[in-house]
């Protein structure tokens, strides 16, 4: 994985792209940057989801994100999703955010997350697996109860394809 602010220049100019089709866009980057998963492979499955349509919301463990330091999403908020490298891929726009435990995400949730075969079990039995990951990253046990940061969102730019 490369640093995300070796592609500041690529960055700015899908900014600046996505401005003249989308003009209500802050005029500055103004968004997290960040990618889908935590390999290419997942990063690019999920992407996919997302910019052909079933995908409208995501889920991160919210102690992975403190642990990084990185900002919780806002409503309104807006987020550069890269691939796994870096490169510009979509900007997206945050319409809800909810803090939960894990345990009690809901299959509305799970479908929204347009992932799979949209269940609650298979959205439990991915997303488990995934925080375990998360959980040895910043060291600490995996347990149902860890908070989840459930964020549904609307694709801006491009448009769905």
């Amino acid at each position: 994985m490369t640093d995300p602010l070796s592609h500041r220049a690529e960055h700015m100019a899908f900014w600046a792209q996505a401005r003249r089709e989308v003009p209500s866009l802050p005029a500055e980057i103004a968004a997290d940057i960040w990618f889908f998963g935590d390999s290419p492979e997942l990063a690019a499955s999920l992407a996919e989801l997302v910019l052909t349509g079933p995908k409208r919301a995501t889920a991160g463990l919210l102690a992975e994100m403190q642990a990084q330091g990185v900002t919780l999403p806002a409503v309104g908020g807006y987020s550069l999703v890269t691939d796994y490298h870096g490169a510009p891929l979509m900007i997206l726009r945050s319409t809800q955010v909810d803090i939960q435990p894990f345990e009690t995400v809901d299959a509305d949730f799970a479908a929204a997350e347009g992932e799979g075969d949209g269940s609650l079990r298979y959205w439990q039995d991915a997303h488990e697996s995934y925080f375990k990951r998360s959980c040895a990253r910043i060291g600490i046990d995996w347990r149902p109860d860890l908070d989840v940061i459930c964020e549904r969102f609307e694709l801006v730019f491009p448009r769905r394809r």
